[in-house]
């Protein structure tokens, strides 16, 4: 069984596990609606549903996510379509219900994504792998956010998507199990006493700094509708297109990552995009106007992707087990769930520019050591050679 044909596999099953975080401001919102929560426990539901996926994603790298893949894979989405369906058919007054199929679904969003980063790791070209995951999910999630709304409200909608996207990833499971009848590798071989994580300094110092940079970037945007509403002035349907065009400048940006892969190398996109995003930040924290307020939120949203897609790669060149991809996958949904209650906090106790100030300085932190970390396992490609 070759490579190409188990890539569709693994790209449905990243698509599968990165889903709900994707969905996570219209399953929140719709949470506040439907339950009449506050916003703060609403968002709390949706940290628990992240922090259950990030669990996960850690528990497996300590186990080893490439062993029995085929096996984790359908369980995690046996937890999917399980967890979130129970989340959909809870009903208003039952919220411990509620909780508990989020927490089952973030797991197994975990346990799939895991699965997923460690499959992508070994293969001869985990960047361009982790595009394709990156566009399928992205693209569902642009349609879900175009569709749903036009389907009427209710929580269970945004819930049954994910639990039948988990069903429909179940179909590609079938691939990785042709994979496991082949020559043993790196993604689904069978299983084998994993060796000593490699690269143990590059890969803390990357896991560190990825959670902090995906803290600030969903710090921000738990607070950008807030922003738009109360300080830009906007009313609902023009902050609702500015949303819009953000998602596809988002897609744009993994196209381009896609089109381009390592031809410079990832220190230049890695550095330099960070350094970027730090800028979109401060200007959506600090605008008072619609202009640079959709500046900021579309172009920030066009560079995220296309950094974080050369973060996995990164991630994978580190280890071909996968298992700095699955804690850095891990670090940056902790950095997800952090996000919104940080940019709560700063927004209230030092008011939005400021707040939009302190993420660009956790970014342009953080953008060095990154950069240091590719600068130190650059492909071969820079060797015409090679």
């Amino acid at each position: 069984m070759s490579a190409r044909s188990v890539t569709p596999s693994l790209t449905m099953l990243f698509s599968a596990g990165y889903l709900a975080p994707y969905l996570l401001p219209t399953l929140v919102g719709r949470l506040t609606a439907d339950y009449r929560l506050a916003p703060t426990p609403a968002g709390a539901i949706g940290s628990a549903l992240l922090l259950a996926s990030a669990v996960a994603g850690l528990t497996l790298m300590s186990r080893g996510a490439a062993n029995g893949a085929v096996g984790k894979a359908r369980v995690g989405l046996a937890l999917v379509v399980v967890g979130f369906g129970l989340a959909a058919v809870a009903p208003a007054g039952s919220l411990p219900l509620l909780v508990l199929g989020c927490l089952l679904g973030g797991a197994g969003s975990g346990t799939v994504a895991a699965v997923a980063t460690a499959g992508i790791a070994g293969q001869r070209d985990p960047h361009r792998i982790s595009v394709h995951g990156l566009l399928l999910a992205s693209s569902v999630a642009v349609a879900l956010y175009l569709i749903l709304p036009q389907l009427g409200g209710g929580h269970w909608l945004p819930f049954a998507c994910i639990a039948g996207w988990g069903a429909l990833a179940l179909l590609w499971t079938g691939g990785l199990a042709e994979r496991q009848a082949g020559p043993p590798s790196p993604a689904t071989g069978p299983v084998r006493r994993s060796g000593p994580l490699p690269a143990r300094a590059a890969g803390v110092t990357l896991a560190c700094c990825i959670l902090f940079w995906s803290m600030a970037q969903n710090a921000l945007w738990g607070v950008s509708g807030r922003i738009g509403l109360n300080r830009v002035g906007l009313a609902e349907a023009p902050l609702g297109l500015v949303f819009a065009l953000a998602l596809g400048a988002g897609l744009l940006g993994i196209a381009a990552a896609g089109s381009l892969g390592d031809r410079f190398g990832r220190t230049l996109p890695i550095g330099v995009g960070t350094v970027a995003i730090a800028g979109f930040v401060a200007i959506s924290g600090a605008a008072h106007s619609a202009a640079p307020f959709a500046l900021g939120e579309i172009a920030w949203n066009a560079v995220y992707p296309f950094v974080l897609s050369h973060l996995f790669g990164l991630a994978a060149r580190l280890d071909g087990e996968g298992r700095w991809a699955i804690l850095i996958g891990s670090a940056t949904a902790l950095g997800v769930a952090c996000g919104p209650i940080a940019g709560t906090v700063l927004s209230v106790d030092a008011g939005f520019p400021v707040m939009g100030l302190v993420l660009a300085a956790v970014l342009l932190l953080v953008a060095l050591p990154m950069a240091v970390v590719a600068r130190g396992t650059e492909p071969r490609a820079l060797n015409p050679s090679a």
